[in-house]
């Protein structure tokens, strides 16, 4: 189904609420963002209130404060709300005083994007991705219990099969092959280009965590989800495929280096690995625009 025809029949909210869930994964798609949706329902059901909960603050808080429809709809003030809703329900036993931190925390990301934007078009600056995510999430888990729970992963060929569709699932938390099958059907609906470089970049993370004898984190989906969401980052430049191969390689380079400094994984990589590449290209811009015979031409001194 057309994203067109399935935004004629959903309500605004619910469709800005979809298209938040889709946003996780860089895609503008309600049917994408229902399937992640479902993707929680079915193998992860006890995080499913703080997911929609997280969406649903940054959605109100950018409609109260009157941001832009047309971003809100795309769903880009709900997606780092989402996240630190699946975050805090995953990290934080449930009580009285859960779903007034998802909220508040959902709504900061959403003043946090906002204040992003603007300064993104008007400027040079680099896209947020999830970087507000991040950054609340980083201050959030120092009040959270470490979790020591690890169980043992046969190495087999079943295994071996799930493990790419996990590393799809591992984006939002979700361990479970079911979940990231649904996602990869979400990705396909919405931008098949985008679901043939997820996949890639998952295959490619395991493999890497297989090269470094890392058997538990490679089948688990832990080593491919920053690459999987480095490749969709650039996954529309389609003359230009260096730039999803370089996202995946930079995300995989650089995972490693946020356990050694001893922080939270989480999507540091993946934006990092986009931040550096973006800014490469851009100063790779530059210098050819600098070195074209007119840019010459204008900088050579006038004479009066």
């Amino acid at each position: 189904m057309p994203a067109n025809h399935f935004n004629t029949h959903c309500p605004d909210w619910a469709t800005a609420l979809l298209n938040g869930f889709s946003q996780i994964f860089l895609q503008r798609h309600p049917l994408c963002g229902l399937l992640c949706l479902l993707a929680i329902l079915f193998t992860a059901p006890t995080l499913l209130g703080g997911a929609l909960l997280g969406g649903v603050a940054g959605l109100l808080t950018a409609q109260r404060r009157g941001y832009a429809k047309a971003d809100r709809q795309a769903g880009l003030f709900s997606y780092n709300g989402v996240l630190l809703g699946l975050l805090l329900s995953l990290y934080f036993p449930w009580s009285a005083l859960l779903p007034p931190l998802i909220i508040a925390a959902g709504g900061l990301s959403a003043m946090v994007t906002q204040q992003w934007l603007k300064r993104a078009r008007f400027s040079q600056y680099l896209p947020a991705y999830t970087a507000p995510f991040v950054g609340l999430g980083w201050l959030l888990l120092c009040f959270a219990t470490p979790s020591t729970t690890a169980h043992l992963i046969e190495i087999n060929t079943q295994n071996m099969l799930a493990a790419p569709f996990k590393g799809l699932g591992q984006v939002m938390f979700l361990g479970h092959p079911l979940a990231g099958a649904m996602i990869a059907t979400g990705l396909l609906i919405a931008d098949r280009r985008a679901f043939c470089w997820a996949l890639l970049a998952s295959v490619a993370g395991m493999g890497w965590s297989l090269l470094h004898h890392d058997f538990y984190t490679a089948l688990i989906g832990l080593g491919g989800y920053n690459a999987v969401l480095a490749a969709l980052a650039f996954s529309s430049q389609r003359e230009k495929p260096w730039l999803p191969l370089a996202g995946i390689a930079t995300a995989l380079l650089l995972t490693p280096v946020f356990a050694t400094l001893g922080l939270p994984t989480l999507t540091a990589p993946f934006i990092l690995a986009c931040w550096l590449i973006r800014s490469v290209v851009q100063m790779r811009r530059k210098t050819s625009v600098a070195h074209t015979p007119c840019a010459l031409e204008e900088n050579q001194p006038r004479l009066r």
